[in-house]
């Protein structure tokens, strides 16, 4: 009698979720061209692409590059942050992916996103206000999306727990994305002397709370719109099936039960 071996094939739909898996490639591919573009052009020709596609103070306006806001997400600075970042993106983004779904994921990773970058703006002009030059220091990564993803995790998955590594240690959601707030809201204050944009994290995360919590602006829009496309759907599930729709045959005899 012969035995068979079990193969046992890796299925990467358990292992990370569609949307999450198109975020990491396109910012690794980005990451790429950013890499090869010093290697051939030098320091100058990554510098000239974080000027243009990384978000810049004045850049969406007065200078009209509009479309700063969205790209400065997929740019990173070394290997070490692109990694951090789509670890971050891979642990807290796939849970939240499978609760939602894809469309509403996405839509959700550009509004904390964008959201970070426009309230970056907002803080690094506000120095003009007293005839000070805002920075002009690019800001470029996916953190601020990443910290709204945390944000949304410490409101739907509050009791989920979180290992403190390297230490054997494991706290819940809430509390760990509580502290986590605190430490940036610390350095937003200068203390830590980094050149991190601790300010896009903390907007990242105010996006999201004003996104999901109950009563706030953005949770009244974000239902409008649900219930806007919930009533187009049903419209047009109604034109098809009065499209298609067949009249019942004329003789008793015809009817299948």
């Amino acid at each position: 009698m012969s035995t068979y071996a079990r193969r046992h094939s890796f299925d990467w739909r358990g292992f990370i979720t569609p949307g999450v898996k198109q975020l990491i490639l396109i910012c690794t591919g980005v990451f790429v061209v950013q890499t090869l573009a010093e290697m051939f052009g030098g320091f100058a020709a990554r510098a000239w692409i974080n000027s243009w596609f990384g978000l810049v103070a004045l850049g969406p306006i007065p200078a009209l590059r509009i479309w700063q806001p969205f790209t400065y997400i997929f740019l990173h600075a070394d290997i070490l942050h692109l990694l951090l970042n789509m670890l971050w993106l891979w642990m807290f983004g796939r849970e939240l992916e499978l609760v939602w779904g894809k469309r509403r994921f996405l839509n959700f990773f550009f509004l904390c996103g964008v959201g970070a970058g426009l309230i970056e703006i907002v803080v690094k002009t506000i120095p003009m206000l007293w005839g000070h030059e805002p920075s002009v220091t690019p800001t470029i990564g996916a953190s601020g999306a990443i910290f709204g993803i945390l944000m949304a995790n410490a409101v739907l998955f509050p009791d989920r727990r979180v290992w403190l590594f390297p230490l054997p240690v494991t706290i819940p959601m809430r509390p760990y994305v509580a502290v986590i707030g605190a430490i940036e809201f610390f350095f937003t204050l200068g203390a830590g002397g980094d050149k991190v944009a601790h300010v896009c994290h903390l907007g990242g995360m105010l996006v999201a709370y004003l996104y999901l919590r109950r009563g706030s602006f953005f949770y009244s829009v974000r239902n409008t719109v649900t219930d806007w496309q919930h009533q187009r759907n049903r419209r047009r599930f109604q034109v098809y099936m009065n499209k298609h729709r067949k009249e019942p045959p004329s003789g008793p005899d015809n009817w299948v039960n």
